[in-house]
């Protein structure tokens, strides 16, 4: 019984031990390398022992407080200005030092996966900006893709403040780099980039609970997730389920049923195979509407001066998955279909003579193959092989199509709580936003999800209205020779009406998309736009044009109807043409067609012969308005828009 007292006793002393003389512990946004925000009160914080005494040094002044009972602890400090590097001492029961802190301004970039896609996703328009990359005043910090249905989380799992340099530049976000690398090149002000993203996600899911509690629907999905052991059995059957489909595919495959001869073999007899040109989509040949396995084959000849050298080999983009064989050796897979394919081909693989490129193409659900207008090339030391034309194919299994999988971290809060709320303490410069894609089913529901989500985080910052810039919709998807109603339209539409938000701007990116690509490549254009939006926005620039022409008001004039507009800057004008296009004219039948428009005292004149008494236009109202080309003189395309409201819900 004395010896239990005694332990008892001991482990008592150690526990209270503990709790008095616990280490000070930091968030990992507070660690070596970051940035505080200048000219604004900047909170420091973290955890220690119950009541203990903290102290930080830093720039020449002391502060010092006490952990509360629960051992939380913060610091604010005020008056930073413009510098660095310098070091930070916080000092408890133990010492830490955080090294290497610059003062300038913090940006946090979010969205979906516009803003995922790194510098090397985009390589082949910005070779020589990478090769130039490399500016120790803008840091990068990623924050964990993570989630969290049941309370907002204090901290995240991981991560780390990095210099821009060439041994990083390809991984970072290229818009949030782009954007950070104008800030710095025009203010010479140490840049903070904060990238908080995820492909995919909706606007709710970056939403936190009190936020969402207007939306009924997804609050009450949102409860729903709160169930752990739901979660599970959600991602344990996706798993089975999914996993089940590619092991019977796999098996079923007629590709690999000879394990001497698969199919991805230069030795295969494909006399019986069928020919297709690529690039195309089976379903509009012969096969049709298939998913499954497609192996497709071509031959090419190599001259004897590239044999044996590496090689690069852009097969384009392809829906789903694929394989590639060169000459019997496998070069490269992707999983899914976004990204573009291209492969490296090692010394050696390549011959003399006759070489044979293999393709096993997945295809889960949809239509599957290649998509058309990208580039399907074998380069070799500068030297092109063109691969469109006509390929070798043959079906390896046919399939149902595979069921998703339940994509979770997309509901309501989650992405809040794990990848905002720990980062609404540390002071920021505002925002920049690149999201929208994975609403456009939900448009009308949009006009007030994202409003609301912009004052959520205002709120939770506790910075008033700091900027909040975003980027609309660009233009994706097929174009059409006549007016149609297109929810991506009405998408943009509640963009343009969030601008109604004090302190918001919004970079028009109608004109930087592609149509066959929902990840168009160039995304230093629309940085710049953004930081056009934050000279003015952020910065104070009064004189600057930051926007194209945004549509203000019109006035129905006997059988035309006169639009006037905001940004026009030094005058509106044409981009490409002499003729303005995209315009669409409608009377009181509603029915919209084709108008004649033109520039006059900088305001738009829209017309038709059709329609004598017209009540509306619209202009580039479409998915993709292929030649939409209203602009004013400093480059800057005119947002989407319409006069009417009659497809409103």
């Amino acid at each position: 019984m004395k010896i239990i007292q005694n332990n008892f006793t001991w482990i008592l002393f150690i526990f209270l031990s503990v709790q008095t003389y616990s280490q000070v512990r930091l968030p990992r946004l507070i660690s070596n390398g970051m940035v505080l925000q200048r000219d604004v009160k900047v909170k420091v914080w973290g955890w220690a022992g119950k009541n203990e005494s903290i102290e930080i040094n830093f720039l020449d002044s002391s502060y010092k407080t006490l952990a509360n009972d629960n051992g939380e602890w913060s610091i604010i400090l005020s008056g930073l200005k413009t510098g660095g590097p310098y070091d930070m001492k916080i000092i408890a029961s133990n010492t830490l030092t955080i090294k290497d802190i610059l003062i300038g301004d913090v940006w946090v970039c979010s969205g979906q996966s516009q803003m995922d896609i790194n510098m090397d996703r985009v390589s082949p328009l910005y070779e020589e900006e990478i090769r130039n990359a490399g500016n120790t005043n803008i840091r990068y910090f990623v924050v964990p893709a993570v989630y969290n249905f049941n309370e907002p989380q204090t901290d995240l799992p991981y991560g780390t403040w990095e210099s821009i340099g060439q041994e990083n530049i390809l991984s970072v976000s290229a818009i949030a780099y782009f954007f950070a690398n104008e800030l710095y090149n025009k203010y010479q002000v140490p840049i903070g980039i904060i990238r908080s993203s995820l492909g995919g996600s909706p606007v709710e899911a970056w939403m936190s609970e009190d936020a969402i509690k207007q939306f009924p629907e997804h609050y009450q999905e949102a409860q729903k997730f709160k169930d752990t052991a739901l979660i599970n059995q959600i991602e344990k059957s996706d798993r089975k389920r999914i996993g089940e489909w590619y092991a019977q595919m796999n098996s079923k495959d007629e590709g690999y049923k000879n394990p001497e001869m698969p199919w991805y073999n230069p030795e295969v007899d494909i006399s019986d195979w069928s020919v297709m040109k690529v690039p195309g989509y089976w379903a509009d040949g012969d096969l049709g509407e298939v998913n499954g396995v497609v192996w497709y084959r071509k031959d090419i000849n190599i001259p004897g001066n590239l044999a044996g050298k590496p090689a690069k080999l852009n097969l384009g983009r392809i829906v789903d998955a694929d394989s590639v064989f060169v000459n019997g050796i496998c070069v490269g897979s992707v999983s899914y279909q976004y990204p573009p394919r291209r492969y490296k081909i090692p010394e050696n693989i390549l011959k003399k003579g006759k070489n044979t490129i293999v393709v096993r193409l997945i295809s889960n659900a949809g239509r599957g193959g290649f998509v058309p207008d990208k580039p399907y090339e074998l380069i070799i030391e500068g030297e092109k092989i063109d691969l469109k034309g006509e390929w070798h194919y043959h079906l390896g299994t046919k399939m149902k199509p595979m069921q998703g999988q339940t994509f979770v971290r997309f509901k309501p809060t989650g992405l809040y709580n794990g990848m905002i709320a720990p980062l609404t303490d540390y002071s920021i410069k505002g925002v920049i936003w690149y999201q929208g894609e994975s609403n456009t089913g939900r448009p009308f529901e949009y006009k007030t999800l994202f409003p609301a989500m912009i004052n959520n985080w205002r709120e939770k910052w506790q910075q008033g209205d700091f900027p909040f810039l975003y980027v609309q919709l660009h233009n994706f998807m097929k174009s059409y020779d006549y007016p149609t109603e297109s929810n991506w339209a009405l998408t943009r539409e509640a963009q343009l009406e969030a601008l109604s938000l004090p302190n918001t701007a919004m970079a028009v990116a109608i004109d930087l998309g592609e149509w066959n690509d929902i990840h168009p490549l160039n995304k230093k254009d629309v940085a710049k736009r953004l930081a056009l939006a934050a000279y003015k926005i952020a910065y104070g620039e009064k004189n600057i044009v930051s926007s194209g022409p945004l549509y203000q008001s019109m006035i129905i004039k006997w059988d035309s109807i006169e639009l006037s507009f905001s940004n026009i800057g030094s005058g509106l004008t044409i981009k490409d043409g002499a003729v303005l296009k995209h315009f669409a004219i409608a009377g009181e039948d509603g029915k919209f067609i084709w108008a004649k428009a033109k520039i006059a005292d900088n305001k738009v004149i829209v017309w038709s012969e059709k329609v004598k008494k017209p009540v509306a236009v619209r202009y580039a109202w479409a998915d993709n308005p292929e030649g939409a080309n209203l602009y004013n003189k400093e480059g800057l395309p005119a947002s989407p828009f319409r006069t009417d409201n009659w497809t409103n819900k």
